[in-house]
């Protein structure tokens, strides 16, 4: 009786250690490759479980499928606990681990540089192309709302999108995207920026207007306060900015690399040329470097400037006469004509 019994024991132990090992293989050990290019997995609104676990075959990103099913019915991940988002495996992991990662709805926010945009729906499509939302959604919000929530205009909303490098959750939605700009927005316009805008007589839009302009004449930044004090010595004695920049957005031909006279008559209030003061938007997202510049402006009487050949070094020449600068002109304009620059 007692020999028949330790068999009995015996036998339970191995049953319970082979089914124990079962549950272990399947959910405790290492499914996924030791390393990967792709670790990230993204859930979208809608996703079924089908669709999560075709995504981690496809991308192999789970070596055996039939674990993986196994453990999300045992933790309960179906249809019903299923959370979208942007997930970073923790390569290598277990069936358990990425199903608790997921379950948990335990995303990784990514990192976005918004910069070098020239305009907000440029920004919105290079935007959407990183988050879950797509670039209609974030354009119709703009026009429909943000105009609203932060006191701008269709020209103005750029000045709402301080150049930076942001951190956001992959199912942000245009609204909270927004908010949080606009956040950073007055975090960036301390009491100390502000009182240097009042201090030379603009806005916050009008600087970051001005810096727009700074920002596609120069990307020399050691001359781009001298510049701002430019273009803030023609404000004052209401002479015309005159700035290639602005004529370059009214004709909205990005590729013009010389300014010819007959691109000075376009009919636009973006034409510096033609109307006195500073267009009614920026016409570039600008770098911080060109916001400050305008802010910390040099103090001096220079009313012109233009570029100079490149063997005399970067940036541009400057003068305070109009005499002086016509020459300077016409030494870059000679050097344009021996390049071919048309």
């Amino acid at each position: 009786m007692k020999r028949i019994l330790l068999l009995a024991v015996i036998v339970v132990a191995i049953v319970g250690m082979y089914f124990g090992f079962q549950v272990y293989n399947k959910a405790f050990s290492i499914n996924t490759p030791r390393s990967i290019e792709n670790k990230v997995l993204l859930i979208p609104s809608g996703a079924t479980i089908e669709d999560v676990i075709d995504s981690l075959v496809i991308n192999g990103q789970i070596l055996n499928e039939k674990h993986f099913r196994w453990t999300a019915d045992k933790m309960n991940y179906d249809q019903e606990t299923i959370r979208k988002g942007r997930y970073v495996l923790p390569i290598p992991a277990s069936s358990k681990n990425i199903i608790s990662i997921l379950r948990g709805g335990k995303q990784t926010p990514l990192s976005m540089t918004i910069q070098n945009v020239r305009t907000i729906d440029q920004m919105c499509g290079r935007v959407a192309a990183k988050l879950e939302f797509d670039s209609i959604a974030l354009a119709d919000y703009l026009a429909t709302h943000f105009d609203t929530m932060a006191g701008t205009k269709a020209e103005t909303r750029l000045t709402r999108f301080i150049p930076n490098t942001y951190e956001f959750y992959w199912t942000v939605t245009p609204e909270d995207f927004c908010k949080r700009m606009l956040k950073e927005y007055e975090r960036f316009w301390t009491a100390e920026r502000m009182d240097k805008a009042k201090a030379i007589g603009l806005s916050q839009e009008e600087v970051y207007t001005l810096a727009s302009i700074i920002e596609k004449e120069t990307n020399h930044n050691p001359e781009k306060s001298r510049m701002a004090g430019v273009y803030l010595n023609r404000i004052r004695d209401s002479i015309p900015l005159q700035a290639d920049p602005t004529i370059v957005f009214a004709l909205g031909d990005f590729e013009i690399r010389r300014i010819l006279y007959g691109h000075l008559e376009v009919r636009s209030p973006y034409n510096t040329y033609r109307n006195l003061g500073l267009p009614p938007g920026p016409i570039f997202m600008p770098g911080l470097a060109s916001i400050d510049a305008v802010l910390n402006r040099e103090q001096h009487e220079y009313l012109y400037f233009c570029a100079r050949p490149t063997e005399d070094g970067p940036g541009h020449a400057f003068a305070s006469t109009l005499p002086a600068h016509n020459e300077n002109a016409r030494r870059y304009q000679r050097w344009l004509d021996a390049q071919g620059i048309r």
